[in-house]
């Protein structure tokens, strides 16, 4: 393998010139198999195979994550899909899908506006299921351990022949030490090797000390992912998949309302008032999201005033009223919640407790503990104190 890759150009057009390398001339651990791949595209790729290896480890089932300047979009594991996920995912006419095929689905899924253009990771060798979804969604690029020669062809035709396949070798371990240079001073760090796992659910400060299997392993899904999220980041968790990622703010409260507002987006999308909406036969399905994201939101008119509903819809649907969305929105429980760094006061809770979060890891250590722990309480929540931050820069 080559030690070294030339790049059209850095993080912008004028950033040149542009290269990755092997400090120690050994071959760097991808191959180019299509494409060509940018410097933002490397970066959300090492990050995205980063998480779904470790999802892959963490749980035993296939993941996948859909990644956009360099945070998870989405990050799942393959489990089945349901009928209501078949359709708000837009995969309800490809017939029976692999596990793999699923955890992208479900990954591309939750936020769909912010996937547009993704770069995908995948844990497992890409199988034709896989491609197949893959093909017919606006994408940058993708890294996997490997390639169906199905998959291959598939991946290759995208993008007018363009489109960005890399191969990465699972058997590359990195240096434990890792560097960095900003304005020409080099930074040097060990790298974030920590495990996550089970025992790090030991602490827990709730009076509400009930947590089942399939929340621990939600809430090591929601930790995995915001190791490689920009921080401040939150991760909202259910059934296998983020639901709402909160990424790189300054605010930890302003993580928690983004992160809850794109878990309620995700939920409400399984309404019957947006399940039913009729589209015309004739709109893409990047204008359907587009379209439903206006419908849900407080801009609703824009796709549902006279004379720009009929360019969408068959008939006019009626408002989605606030007060249809909250009681749509109460039905959403067991949601699993987890946060980089420890919450300084208890409104992340309250906010928390609105998309339907029942169980919360943080780091725990702030001086307001009590305060969060007592929000926590009056909720009936189960919380964990985890004793470690998860900052990525």
């Amino acid at each position: 393998m080559a030690s070294e890759l030339a790049l059209k150009y850095g993080c912008n057009p004028n950033q040149k010139p542009s290269r990755v390398f092997m400090e120690d001339g050994s071959g760097l651990p991808f191959t180019v198999l299509n494409g060509r791949p940018g410097y933002i595209n490397l970066m959300d790729a090492f990050n995205g195979w980063q998480l779904v290896s470790e999802l892959r480890k963490a749980t035993g089932k296939p993941a996948a994550a859909s990644f956009k300047h360099v945070s998870p979009a989405g990050a799942a594991i393959g489990l089945p899909l349901s009928e209501v996920e078949r359709k708000i995912y837009w995969v309800d006419d490809c017939g029976e899908l692999s596990p793999l095929a699923c955890a992208y689905a479900r990954a591309r899924g939750a936020d769909r506006m912010s996937s547009f253009g993704d770069f995908i990771s995948l844990s497992d060798v890409c199988d034709e299921d896989t491609a197949r979804l893959i093909h017919r969604e606006v994408s940058d690029g993708i890294i996997a351990p490997g390639y169906t020669d199905e998959a291959l062809k598939l991946l290759s035709s995208k993008k007018k022949g363009n489109y960005c396949v890399l191969q990465i070798d699972p058997d590359y371990v990195p240096a434990p030490v890792e560097r960095r240079q900003i304005f020409g001073v080099t930074f040097e760090q060990g790298r974030n090797e920590l495990k996550i796992d089970d025992a790090l659910f030991s602490d827990i400060v709730t009076k509400n000390r009930n947590l089942p299997a399939a929340a621990r392993d939600d809430l090591a899904i929601a930790l995995i992912t915001l190791k490689y999220t920009q921080s401040n980041s939150v991760c909202y968790v259910k059934g296998g998949q983020a639901i709402g990622i909160g990424a790189g703010q300054q605010s930890r409260i302003h993580c928690t309302r983004l992160a809850g507002s794109k878990a309620d987006n995700w939920f409400l999308r399984q309404s019957p008032q947006v399940l039913e909406l009729p589209f015309r036969d004739d709109i893409r399905r990047a204008d359907r999201d587009n379209a439903i994201d206006l419908y849900m939101g407080e801009d609703c008119m824009d796709v549902l005033a006279d004379g720009k509903w009929e360019a969408i819809f068959t008939r006019r649907p009626d408002v989605f009223t606030a007060e249809e969305k909250r009681a749509w929105l109460d039905r959403n429980t067991g949601v699993s919640l987890g946060s980089d760094a420890f919450f300084p006061f208890g409104d992340n809770i309250e906010r928390a407790a609105r998309s339907g979060v029942k169980y919360v890891a943080e780091p725990g250590g702030s001086i307001r503990d009590d305060n969060v722990i007592a929000a926590a309480d009056a909720h009936d929540m189960v919380m964990c104190f985890t004793h470690i931050r998860l900052f990525h820069h």
